[in-house]
């Protein structure tokens, strides 16, 4: 087994396919395929199975990333230690965020420290962020509220309250705010069941005994205020990511507080990684 073989197929396994996975390693396809196949035939082993031009992991190829997920990991943190000497931080760090609200402060300020670092960012609930770092597609995520769970790391960012929104043309009387028995009573647009929001608003509804059902369900905080803003209905988010847009009005939740974490995580054993360290510093 040579590294070039594993390093072959971990990217594509991180990247679902031959041809992708040679962009990345900028070498060709055809030889991507060929130090697959060596690793395959040499240990007797399936690890994708080719369907036409889709590429999929079998159960052993997954058992497989899983180990090659901790090595090359292992490989980047040897690699920033050894280069720590030669001064500014160099690299990608891809951050994972279920809103860009929560990333805007801190992107600015890593930016202006560490001008060399390239930044990839992209969104999802929270589902989704704790499983991107779990699988190393990143390398910290940012999101509205805490998750429990031992091998993540975590740096509080502050607290949040959810409030409910409205297009202004719906014309509610909500100066002084609603209670989500009155809320429910309108069409609610809900994001989708992997929502940390949406979690907490269903455990605050069933507390007062009520259900509360989507109108319509989206996944997505920007396609719930896309539909809100047409005037379907009522959303809810955190106040911190409600921003600025005249067409919506705001409608704070009377007879419950309900808050929303934001938080800044990465997993536990990945925590030192120079980059990584650099940016869950500076929610110190």
């Amino acid at each position: 087994m040579r590294h070039a073989q594993l390093r072959a197929f971990h990217a594509v396994a991180l990247h679902g396919g031959f041809s992708r996975a040679g962009e990345v390693l900028h070498v060709t396809q055809p030889a991507i395929s060929d130090q697959v196949r060596r690793l395959e035939q040499e240990y007797d082993i399936l690890l994708f199975h080719r369907d036409k031009k889709q590429v999929r992991l079998t159960a052993r190829g997954q058992a497989l990333l899983e180990i090659t997920n901790r090595l090359f990991a292992a490989e980047g943190q040897a690699l920033e230690f050894l280069s720590e000497s030669r001064g500014a931080m160099q690299g990608r760090l891809r951050i994972m965020v279920d809103s860009a609200h929560h990333v805007l402060g801190l992107l600015a300020r890593f930016r202006q420290d560490n001008p060399l670092v390239a930044i990839e960012i992209n969104t999802g609930n929270t589902a989704q962020v704790v499983a991107a770092l779990q699988s190393y597609k990143a390398d910290v995520g940012i999101l509205g509220d805490a998750p429990d769970s031992p091998g993540l790391a975590t740096r509080n960012l502050g607290a949040s309250p959810i409030v409910a929104f409205a297009a202004r043309r719906m014309n509610l009387p909500a100066e002084c705010g609603m209670t989500l028995a009155e809320l429910a009573e309108y069409p609610l647009i809900l994001r989708e069941k992997g929502s940390k929001t949406r979690q907490k608003l269903d455990e605050a509804a069933a507390r007062l005994g009520l259900t509360l059902v989507p109108a319509v369900e989206a996944e997505g905080r920007e396609a719930v205020r896309e539909i809100v803003a047409a005037g379907a209905g009522i959303g809810f988010v955190s106040q911190a990511e409600f921003g600025l847009d005249q067409r919506l009005q705001i409608i704070p939740i009377l007879g419950q507080t309900l808050l929303m974490d934001e938080a800044l995580v990465c997993l536990r054993d990945r925590a030192q990684t120079r980059l990584i360290s650099a940016f869950m510093g500076l929610a110190e």
